[in-house]
């Protein structure tokens, strides 16, 4: 018997990208099944694996719409070549078997990105020729006789999906991301001291830690408001264009000497140890990885409504969940996490949450959706 060919469409490949990062997971859970894992990608920035055949696919581009239609075009006619057995795309592509929506649904993401702006420049902001590209695209996508199944990584974005394009329930399989607890530990003691001497953060001081690049989609401005509120201290890990204005944030608030900006980390394990707590107010995210990175290191999450991520947090035993605006309800929950995580009861219930989401789990129930999908 021959292995199933399957194709794993995502236009960029970098490491730290939370998208990338489940790819990369689903990958290595997969890699011991009888499957031949094919890429299709503009550009891959991982590691080379000899058993993954990558396949670049660089269009000519000229301007964000460009970029979107040509990759779109050129994947699908590769992947119509090549005659996979299976195509799972993570891209809005028509004609695709299998569609993981990790990144939402893009309507209810600009309706999150409108609070934050001047009633004028909402309907801008939906007129704009490349979100009504991309809407475009997901509804065509969705509408596509060739859609077999859709992959969700919480239920928020399933019920989204339902509601917004009218896919059967039954097409929408809810599989969450997979952690590796084992990997992704709590700091000793010593450890934990060691770090905090580094960072330069106090050891009894109160240290949360915010991870994502694209800071105003993940919340930074509401994250540093209530954190200027408290004692805490804040260590921001990732990137964004913007940075200077969040300094200046921090500066206007008087808290800058407590907000330490340290840019994007390949690995951000030590960061999280020497942490005790995730504060990640995201204006709209299905589930990001970090939250499982965080709570699988024992810290506590304080993440919002429209984020997936909530789904796993219950209030007062391993975190809260407030509106990303509130920053009220985002200082008070703040000041109720514990002075110190690590052997906390928090940290613990935090840890124990996560452990059910292994790669081999994530490996078991990709393959069954495939043999689900696959013609008897």
């Amino acid at each position: 018997m021959t292995a199933l060919r399957l194709a794993i469409v995502r236009q960029k490949y970098r490491p730290d990208g939370g998208a990338e990062r489940f790819v990369s997971r689903a990958l290595e859970a997969l890699e011991q099944q009888d499957l031949e894992l094919n890429v299709i990608t503009r550009e891959w920035q991982g590691d080379a694996n000899p058993n993954w055949h990558i396949h670049l696919c660089d269009p000519f581009k000229l301007g964000r719409i460009s970029r979107e239609r040509g990759f779109a075009e050129a994947a699908r006619a590769l992947w119509q070549k090549e005659r996979f057995d299976l195509v799972q795309s993570h891209e809005r592509i028509a004609g695709c078997d299998i569609y993981r929506a990790g990144d939402g649904v893009h309507r209810r993401w600009l309706l999150q990105r409108a609070r934050l702006l001047p009633e004028w420049r909402r309907k801008w902001l939906f007129s704009n020729r490349y979100h009504r590209y991309v809407m475009c695209a997901e509804r065509a996508m969705y509408a596509a006789p060739e859609l077999k199944a859709v992959i969700c990584n919480a239920e928020m974005i399933k019920q989204e999906i339902i509601d917004d394009f009218g896919v059967p329930a039954d097409k929408i399989r809810v599989i969450y991301n997979a952690i590796d607890s084992q990997k992704f530990l709590p700091a000793d003691d010593a450890q934990r001291q060691l770090l905090r001497q580094q960072y330069q953060i106090p050891q009894q001081a109160h240290c949360l830690i915010f991870v994502g690049s694209g800071f105003e989609r993940k919340g930074l401005a509401a994250a540093i408001r209530a954190v200027a509120a408290t004692d805490s201290y804040l260590l921001v890990v990732g990137k964004d264009k913007a940075e200077k204005r969040y300094r200046a944030l921090a500066q206007s608030l008087g808290c800058s000497d407590r907000i330490r900006f340290m840019g994007v980390q390949k690995q951000t394990l030590p960061f999280y140890q020497a942490a005790d707590g995730l504060l990640l107010p995201t204006l709209y995210d299905p589930f990001p990885n970090v939250i499982q990175e965080a709570m699988s290191c024992g810290l506590p999450v304080i993440t919002s409504t429209t984020c997936g991520g909530a789904e796993f947090i219950t209030a007062g035993q391993n975190g809260f969940v407030c509106d990303a605006l509130d920053v009220a309800a985002l200082t008070a929950a703040v000041r109720d996490l514990p002075r110190q995580a690590l052997g906390s009861s928090m940290s613990e219930a935090a840890r124990q949450r996560i452990k059910p989401a292994t790669p081999a789990r994530l490996s078991e129930q990709l393959v069954s959706l495939y043999q689900s999908v696959l013609p008897s």
